[in-house]
């Protein structure tokens, strides 16, 4: 038990653990102010055993009851703001701070890694921590103070009683250990089983068109039926596995309660007791592990916790790619790779690339697909670590940037683009924060989206759905250009940015790339011979390697892919429905 409120406050920030520490020792103040009702009870009987209710004795009495009272209701208000504050700050601080670690993983965590962990994790075993980890810890540790004080006031009275409450609370301590690893057994399958279940239900609001377009609802209807019984099951079998437990501490410190009453009647029998310490012990028997049973309650969610915790911190606990490096600006934006190769999962992606991009000069990857063409450009904006040779960009190794200096030589469009559910206005400014409206228009009216905005019930202060659902697959890409056109950055890489524009929106698109891309380095990875035909050189890429380089008509006047790749695209553009 307090190897998990250990783990639980090493978990927290030292501010927030600083305020655990404040209300703990307010807990001890509570427990001290609820102790206080046994000398009153005390006084109490004594005076009426004695037939001495006098003004002093009522005034006694009434002293210890006001001080108890009003001390545990003012130590209690403090106690919990600074326990409910501690938590849901826990709980905010963990969340970005596991999205600042993510940030910053490689991109191969995110394809091991499924979705609905991740998250679980940030939504759901937070939530656990800043609301019921944080009631369960402090229940726990208040209802241990409480009754190890009480114990103590018992042991003024009379020592044979406060040594038998001792050994109740040992006793109890050994069941609860039992509790524990009753919880253990399951605690493991209920935290699979959150995960699974947000994972399936994610995977089918993500994949709701495609569900329709190939009407498999009933498939996945089935699969989240089974991942919210699975989830049924494993909160049963949780709750199985804790009520005999928790029953049997129950049990444990009513039988204590028992055997307190019992002695303090037998000593109070053979003349080694007072008849007054004989009915206070008897109202103690009945006080003393009311605080210690609903500790025990909430220690059966303790194991699942500790879970929850250790989930998060697998996560933090994930190596970074090596971000420290010094803020660069680059002399220039000449980009080389040398003898670059990169393998995933013991499959060779790269192998053995040497490849130089010059400052403003566009460069066009082409080849098979799952040939390597976004790995390399992964490899450039340092997406993944190149596993040998080197990347370096104005003659500096990428790793030697710090990641996010790094990243303002960058503005990537993909073919893929996805909004926040925001305003237009905001997903523009994404990455200009501080840009004004002005700066916002002139970027839109560059990207040519700037007249289909204005047609928008609110115009710029359009919301969208999230990932931009409630636009065409033009109009994303446009605002999409819009934001790296307002980023500005000196190097641009599209990676397939029109492979998918409908004729209605290809003229506006490639306006919009023309504008974007001006003055820049491009490297461009595309399957439309207008689009690399122009290019500076052109690379063609397959199984990882670079099998040919030149300029469009140096490759056409070659036997190769990119020549049987431009015929194939010709005879696809002179196909005719007759």
């Amino acid at each position: 038990m307090l190897k998990m409120v250990e783990k639980f406050f090493d978990f927290c920030s030292k501010k927030n653990r600083n305020k655990f520490y404040k209300s703990i020792i307010l807990g001890v103040m509570e427990a001290i102010f609820t102790a206080m009702k046994i000398p009153a009870a005390f006084f109490a009987i004594k005076a009426v055993l004695d037939n001495k209710i006098d003004t002093t004795a009522m005034l006694t009495v009434i002293g210890f009851m006001l001080v108890s009272t009003l001390g545990k209701m003012v130590v209690n208000r403090f106690s919990a703001m600074l326990q409910t504050e501690a938590g849901y700050d826990t709980c905010a601080q963990k969340r970005i701070e596991i999205g600042e670690h993510l940030r910053y993983l490689p991109m191969g965590y995110f394809n091991d890694t499924s979705l609905g962990h991740i998250t679980s994790v940030t939504t759901n075993t937070m939530e656990q921590v800043g609301d019921i980890a944080t009631r369960a810890i402090m229940m726990v540790l208040q209802g241990g103070i409480t009754t190890v004080v009480v114990a103590v006031f018992m042991f003024a009275f009379d020592v044979r009683i406060g040594l038998i409450a001792l050994a109740g609370i040992g006793v109890f301590l050994i069941v609860n250990q039992w509790t524990n690893k009753s919880v253990a057994k399951v605690a493991d399958e209920k935290i699979a089983a959150d995960a699974h279940m947000v994972g399936v239900i994610l995977e089918y609001i993500q994949g709701i068109a495609e569900i329709r377009n190939y009407n498999i609802i009933s498939q996945n209807k089935s699969r989240i039926q089974n991942s919210i019984e699975r989830k049924k099951k494993a909160d049963i079998a949780a709750e199985i596995a804790a009520i005999p437990a928790v029953g049997v501490q129950n049990l444990i410190s009513k039988l204590m309660g028992v055997a307190i009453a019992g002695a303090s009647l037998r000593f109070y029998l053979n003349g080694t007791m007072e008849l007054v310490y004989t009915i206070v012990m008897l109202l103690c028997s009945f006080m003393v592990f009311e605080s210690l049973d609903l500790a025990g309650t909430y220690t059966a969610l303790l194991k699942v916790i500790g879970k929850g915790v250790d989930l998060a911190n697998e996560i933090m606990g994930i190596e970074q790619m090596d971000i420290d490096g010094e803020n660069i600006t680059p002399a220039n934006r000449d980009i080389h790779l040398e003898h670059v190769e990169f393998a995933y999962d013991n499959r060779k992606i790269i192998d053995d690339v040497t490849l130089d991009i010059k400052e403003n000069t566009t460069t066009a990857i082409v080849g098979p697909s799952g040939g390597g063409k976004t790995t390399i450009t992964s490899l450039i904006a340092r997406f993944w670590d190149v596993q040998k040779g080197e990347v370096t960009l104005g003659g500096v190794n990428v790793k030697d940037y710090s990641f996010d200096s790094l990243m303002e030589n960058f503005s990537f469009v993909f073919q893929r683009v996805y909004l926040l559910e925001d305003t237009i206005a905001n997903n523009i400014r994404f990455a200009k924060p501080e840009a004004s409206m002005d700066e916002v228009i002139e970027a839109a009216k560059k990207a040519a989206c700037h007249d289909f905005i204005m047609t928008l019930p609110d115009g710029y202060e359009t919301v969208v759905g999230e990932g931009g659902a409630t636009l065409s697959g033009g109009e994303k890409q446009r605002i999409a250009i819009a934001r790296a056109i307002m980023k500005d950055a000196p190097i641009i890489i599209l990676d397939e940015a029109t492979a998918n524009v409908d004729p209605e929106n290809e003229k506006e698109l490639t306006q919009a790339i023309d504008n974007l891309t001006r003055m820049k380095t491009i490297i461009m990875i595309a399957h439309r011979l207008k689009t690399v035909r122009n290019a500076d050189q052109i690379i063609v890429v397959d199984k990882g390697k670079i099998v040919q380089k030149g300029k469009h008509e140096e490759l056409m006047n070659q036997k190769g892919i990119y020549k049987k790749f431009i015929m194939g695209r010709k005879q696809a553009v002179s196909w005719k429905i007759s």
